[in-house]
């Protein structure tokens, strides 16, 4: 199963630089059904590849102007606090055991394979209805710079990247372009600063609370940046928009199979 998750660790890449965010979304479900982490475990593993993707991503971007440092900083301080905070001491202190309901024992690594599944279906959604496009369109509506807005969506999507450990560029790019005014693509680049930065800090709060296997963790993150190359190298010869499209379908079946395992056959 190590080989297949191996490849899968390059199709992750792959498609974060065609589509140019999502990718990160399989990154939990990889390292739990293939590589056979606790997807506590496996949320902590995906800040890091989440966030060394997400930081080699930025640079070019950073290069081009399209990173508002200044929204980042914004956006990405309260993000960072709450990841951080999240990973820290919230997650630890979540019991082994939650609840047990008509016999089916709800324990913290269904909780967390559950509430990424959920994020997956979300994130799909998104995907398939073409949400940027139609952000895109409005955003000239949109005029007013809403700090105090803002902040609080920082702390939200930190406290779910912290919970699932997903970059949560789906949440991120609407409130960028939708309460700071900016460009669809100056968003993505933005986008990608934030998810490095929260990610990656966020990673650091769970040293002291977990021991890592390094030859792993660095083994997928060298394969997914690899694959960000390939994806960047395709980008130029199929539409992403298609590509995203049929991507989100594949995401909403991978969270609905996800629900489905952890609820009916979770000691399979």
């Amino acid at each position: 199963m190590h080989f297949i998750g191996y490849i899968a660790s390059l199709a992750i890449g792959i498609s974060l630089g065609l589509i140019g965010g999502g990718g990160s979304i399989l990154t939990v479900p990889v390292l739990v059904y293939l590589f056979r982490i606790s997807p506590v475990m496996a949320t902590a593993y995906s800040l890091f590849i989440v966030g060394s993707t997400s930081l080699v991503g930025a640079l070019p971007k950073y290069k081009k102007g399209l990173v508002n440092l200044k929204t980042a900083l914004i956006f990405g301080a309260p993000s960072i606090a709450a990841v951080f905070a999240t990973r820290k001491y919230i997650v630890p202190m979540i019991p082994e055991e939650l609840i047990s309901l008509g016999g089916f024992l709800i324990t913290k690594n269904i909780l967390m394979m559950l509430l990424f599944a959920i994020l997956m279906v979300t994130a799909s959604v998104s995907m398939i209805r073409n949400k940027k496009d139609n952000i895109e369109e409005k955003k000239v509506e949109v005029q007013k710079f809403n700090v105090p807005v803002i902040m609080v969506e920082g702390i939200v999507v930190g406290m779910v990247t912290g919970l699932v450990g997903a970059g949560g560029g789906f949440l991120i790019i609407p409130a960028l372009v939708l309460l700071s005014n900016l460009p669809m693509k100056q968003a993505i680049g933005t986008s990608l600063l934030i998810i490095a930065a929260k990610s990656l800090i966020g990673f650091i709060g769970d040293l002291s609370n977990y021991q890592m296997d390094w030859i792993l963790l660095i083994s997928v993150t060298f394969l997914a940046i690899i694959g960000i190359f390939i994806g960047n190298w395709l980008s130029h010869k199929v539409s992403s928009k298609k590509l995203e499209f049929v991507f989100g379908w594949f995401v909403l079946i991978m969270g609905i199979y996800i629900i489905i395992k952890e609820i009916f056959f979770q000691h399979i």
